[in-house]
């Protein structure tokens, strides 16, 4: 229960401030329109985000290289304290990710869900998990968020 308290804790107020001088570095394709969606959205909650334009090979061989299976690929990877956040993973899911800091490679949202953060399409929304990526493979759902 202590550790419930002291997530939630850390993902309300504190956090916030402590998130704003973390570097988050990601690689996407120059033509994908969403991806700069999830940046502004990382970046107006004060991550410093340097985005760069690689081919869709390159950005292929770096999921791959790492640790990230064709099964949970999206559009773009960023990378944070250690970790990879593949596709359009919410704020409150990397938030939690870095205050409990799992054993694993990230976190991935396959695909392109809509109404996942970049995604958003008026009131429509897709349900969608989260998954955590483990350094063996595995994967497991982290969080998940309802459609309508």
């Amino acid at each position: 229960m202590f550790k419930n308290l002291l997530i939630a804790a850390s993902l309300s107020t504190g956090f916030a401030a402590s998130a704003q001088a973390q570097p988050m570095d990601v690689a996407k394709n120059a033509g994908c329109g969403c991806c700069g969606g999830w940046i502004e959205q990382m970046q107006a909650a004060g991550f410093e985000v340097a985005a760069r334009n690689i081919s869709n090979e390159a950005l292929y061989e770096l999921k791959l290289s790492l640790g990230i299976g064709e099964e949970m690929m999206s559009c773009h990877t960023a990378s944070v304290e250690g970790y990879s956040i593949e596709g359009h993973v919410p704020l409150v899911d990397i938030r939690r990710l870095l205050v409990e800091r799992p054993d694993a490679v990230g976190l991935a949202v396959p695909g392109m869900p809509v109404g996942s953060p970049g995604m958003e399409y008026g009131d429509m929304k897709d349900a969608y998990d989260v998954f955590l990526i483990g350094r063996d493979g595995s994967t497991e759902v982290f969080a998940s968020y309802a459609g309508n």
